[in-house]
């Protein structure tokens, strides 16, 4: 298996205007550097410690964006690098990663994340939290970040009617959102296994990682 030969398989097979994160996460350097040698810059973990570890090592023209569940304590360790963080699924989130990019003088871009899933373990905010945030005047005191769009994460089913419905459901909530703020331009939904369908409904973002490096390796 190669990697760059996937990367260039799955860059052929989606529009221009469709970012594709190589989610990279478990990965060892080696593997992300063949991915980056094939000129893919934009990769995606979803743990703080482990993104921090590989920013360090690999070479600094990447965008680094936290795909992941993200704790408040945590941000702080990624507040000076990171490009995108994809799970913004609170105010109090919002609030934190604010404060720590005041600290290294930047604007980090966040993406909220809608629970569009049936799933409990899926995390997200409703359309109506959402709405409500954007609206309020303590969001618009966050100088130090940038809401740029939303994320979701579809139930993990092979009933794809079901995903579609989900992926449709955050492309309406995304039209309806853009209302308020015209910024909300990028959709982040669709995985190795529903990537296509996410594209056909309107993801402007996908978060690909078994399709590029393989299986995950959770043994080390």
């Amino acid at each position: 298996m190669s990697i760059s030969k996937n990367l260039r398989s799955i860059k052929s097979s989606i529009p221009e205007n469709v970012t594709l994160v190589a989610v990279s996460k478990t990965k060892p350097v080696s593997d992300l550097m063949e991915a980056y040698n094939a000129g893919q810059r934009i990769f995606g973990e979803n743990k703080i410690q482990e993104m921090v570890e590989k920013h360090e090592q690999m070479p600094k023209d990447i965008q680094w964006h936290m795909i992941g569940h993200v704790q408040r304590n945590k941000v702080k360790y990624m507040a000076e690098f990171v490009n995108l963080i994809h799970g913004v699924d609170s105010f109090k989130l919002l609030k934190e990663i604010n404060k720590q990019a005041k600290k290294h003088d930047r604007i980090i871009n966040c993406l909220l994340q809608i629970k569009i899933a049936d799933e409990e373990s899926k995390f997200g905010m409703s359309a109506d939290e959402a709405s409500t945030l954007l609206q309020s005047d303590e969001f618009s005191e966050l100088k130090n970040i940038h809401v740029v769009g939303l994320m979701g994460m579809a139930t993990f089913t092979s009933n794809m009617k079901q995903v579609k419905n989900e992926f449709d459901y955050l492309r309406s909530t995304s039209e309806k959102l853009k209302t308020l703020n015209p910024n909300l331009l990028t959709i982040s939904m669709g995985m190795s296994g529903d990537y296509q369908l996410a594209i056909e409904c309107g993801s402007t973002m996908i978060r690909v990682g078994s399709s590029i490096f393989g299986a995950r390796n959770y043994t080390n």
